[in-house]
């Protein structure tokens, strides 16, 4: 049986071909209402379906924020499905927004949720927290290895109560977010080693500045960073190179609001997207 390819080669792949850029799909309630949606199933399928038919054949990274349809319980999950699928065979990577982090069995159905390729939710990536261990991620570390997926791990993020934890120094004299990221690049080594992108990545914050040289972190860690933060939260793709330094080629900046305001209209929604893929590339290369 063939070896799938990697997440890493499918993601340098698609960003080099449709522009480095993931757009979340984010339908909480005010959004739904800006769109003249109502905050129900109904509005829920409608956004996302309008999302997903615009943007899955244009972008390189579509990424569902699984809470939002969480909330409408097996009815959203449904939508959540069908929007995974459609995403995937139009093309774009899907990038499940789940930040699971459990030990054992736990992890282990977690990761067989997500990064099972028979399973209804699989998506290319997911989001996991490291914060019961790195070790503990082990099962989806594994998983996605196996079926060619990726993992994005919390490392640096942009929320302020994030330093009380990532900022943290361990006995050894590093800090708990390079920790992360040091873990993330010896998962990296292998596909490194053959001169390509890594399938283990890092979710560092766009809007952190000078907070990641103050956490003494290595961003060089030969996978991608997911940098959320561009847009409604401050950071613009003009701030990507003082952030992520030399880097910054393997970020994958996540912009929602920022494109996804000027929905419903599906012109408006690719117009949106397509210019913040130009100004990332223009800084990127």
């Amino acid at each position: 049986m063939t070896s799938p390819t990697p997440f890493g080669a499918r993601l340098r792949a698609a960003m080099d071909d449709r522009g480095p850029l993931c757009v979340g799909i984010d339908p909480h309630a005010s959004l739904l209402a800006d769109w003249g949606l109502g905050d129900d199933v109904a509005g829920l399928e409608r956004f996302t379906r309008t999302v997903v038919d615009a943007l899955a054949e244009r972008v390189a990274v579509l990424k569902p924020q699984s809470a939002f349809f969480e909330r409408f319980g097996s009815r959203g999950i449904a939508v959540l499905e069908r929007a995974v699928a459609d995403a995937r065979a139009a093309g774009a990577l899907v990038l499940m927004d789940a930040k699971r982090g459990d030990i054992g069995s736990t992890m282990a159905a977690y990761a067989s949720a997500y990064l099972d390729p028979s399973g209804p939710l699989f998506s290319d990536a997911v989001t996991v927290s490291p914060y019961l261990g790195f070790g503990s991620l082990r099962p989806a570390l594994d998983a996605a290895r196996a079926a060619g997926a990726g993992v994005f791990v919390l490392a640096l993020t942009s929320n302020p109560e994030g330093a009380e934890v990532q900022h943290a120094v361990r006995p050894g004299g590093t800090t708990v977010a390079a920790s992360v990221l040091a873990a993330l690049k010896a998962e990296n080594a292998a596909e490194a080693a053959e001169g390509r992108l890594g399938s283990y990545g890092a979710v560092v914050g766009a809007t952190l500045g000078g907070a990641v040289r103050e956490a003494g972190a290595e961003l060089a860690i030969d996978g991608p960073l997911l940098a959320p933060g561009i847009g409604a939260q401050g950071a613009t793709p003009a701030d990507l190179p003082a952030v992520f330094g030399p880097a910054v080629r393997n970020v994958v900046p996540s912009v929602s609001r920022g494109v996804l305001r000027h929905g419903p209209d599906a012109a408006a929604l690719v117009e949106a997207a397509s210019r913040m893929a130009d100004d990332v590339r223009a800084v990127a290369e």
